[in-house]
């Protein structure tokens, strides 16, 4: 099994779970800062475009969103975002 398919296997809260920590850990703004960029078009995918509205007018709750714990139709959305970075650095 190759290090893409174990990542696959993975839920898209997992994957989530797993480059937020990794990215925390190791200060990598690049990937929060893309992570905080695209948490609402994720959430407009999956149909929440009220917390679209509100994510784009506070902080707070992007923050929340990118550091929490995601709607499942959200974390779907992002998981290609989570798969690539784990991917590049070794999940």
């Amino acid at each position: 099994m190759t290090d893409r398919d174990a990542l696959e296997a993975l839920s898209s809260q997992e994957l989530h779970d797993r480059a937020v920590h990794r990215a925390v850990r190791h200060l990598d703004l690049r990937f929060l800062w893309q992570l905080l960029r695209e948490i609402p078009e994720g959430e407009a995918v999956a149909g929440h475009i009220d917390e679209t509205a509100a994510d784009e007018t506070q902080l707070s709750a992007v923050l929340d969103d990118a550091f929490g714990h995601l709607d499942p139709g959200v974390a779907d959305a992002l998981r290609p975002v989570y798969l690539d970075y784990l991917e590049k650095h070794g999940g």
